[in-house]
């Protein structure tokens, strides 16, 4: 044996000794005394290993082989990681992202005729998806959580859309008073209204209703005197941070609002014909009347 197979007999011994150490549950300290017995036994056989070689060796950090795989990357063992070496480590996992479900409404009252939020939510993701245009198009219309649902109400059918089925209203803040009317029928996308408060006069009221909210509480223009009753209507609009209070008062009936961040929802059943629309008084926190429809100049008080 000549003294380069000396030379590799002694560092394949020196990695056996480090390798069997770091698989041990508890790592002890490297065995340096018995490497530097080797080593000078082996010295004294007129072997040569240079220190160099020698350093590279001793400094394979314990407990490598137990942190990483053979290739590098992160192993089975659940040694804590040394925050130093993250080098070493394969990237740390990305949690998952949020389900793209779109905010509750401020009341339960919001959800009527037994949908679910969940149904809601399905139905307006249903409605972005089909009604929507690609991202960054003019028709791009966000995904469902950007959204707060609002309401969620029975659609009821008509000449002009037969067959009964289910309105959701959802609104966005960015672009500020935008909100989006997904209709469905059987579960799938039948059509969706898009408005914006930004359409309103620029010298509105604390209280705006929705101008283009009429599907909400109106049957189609053939069937004037002959609506469909019972009749599920909605009213929808923004209110000022000063109002307190909003009354809504259609056919025979009279509510109060749910007032939704900046928006205000009314719902009620409509037993009776009627031709005209839904009057919408707001207060302010003193019980001062601060809005009236009825003296609103922009506002449609007989219905088409």
């Amino acid at each position: 044996m000549n003294e380069w197979d000396d030379q590799r007999e002694l560092e394949e011994r020196m990695r056996e000794l480090l390798a069997e150490d770091a698989y041990t549950i508890r790592p002890s300290p490297a065995p340096y005394p018995a490497i530097r017995r080797r080593g000078l036994a082996e010295r004294r056989r007129r072997v040569t290993v240079t220190g160099a070689a020698l350093a590279a060796l001793a400094a394979v950090p314990v407990g490598a082989y137990a942190v990483n795989g053979g290739d590098g990357a992160r192993g089975a063992d659940t040694a804590a990681p040394n925050p130093s070496a993250s080098a070493s480590r394969a990237p740390a996992a990305r949690p998952s992202s949020a389900p793209d479900a779109p905010a509750r409404p401020a009341t339960k009252g919001q959800l009527l005729d037994g949908i679910t939020f969940e149904q809601a939510a399905d139905g307006l993701k249903e409605c972005l998806r089909a009604e929507g245009g690609p991202a960054g198009s003019v028709r791009d219309l966000g995904r469902a959580k950007d959204y707060r649902i609002v309401l969620a109400l029975k659609s009821t059918g008509d000449s002009n859309r037969p067959g009964d089925g289910v309105n959701v209203v959802a609104v966005r803040e960015k672009p500020a008073g935008f909100r989006v009317v997904c209709t469905l029928q059987d579960g799938a996308a039948s059509g969706i209204s898009v408005s914006s408060s930004d359409a309103g006069p620029p010298d509105a009221g604390p209280v705006m209703p929705d101008v283009n909210g009429g599907k909400l509480y109106q049957q189609s223009f053939p069937d004037k005197g002959h609506w469909k009753l019972p009749f599920r209507w909605g009213v929808i609009g923004t209110v000022e941070p000063s109002v307190a209070k909003v009354t809504v008062s259609y056919g025979d009936g009279s509510t109060t609002a749910a007032l939704d961040g900046t928006w205000f929802v009314a719902v009620g059943m409509l037993n009776r014909q009627v031709t005209l629309a839904p009057h919408i008084k707001g207060y302010d926190r003193t019980g001062k009347l601060v809005y009236d429809s009825d003296t609103d100049s922009t506002y449609q008080r007989t219905l088409p």
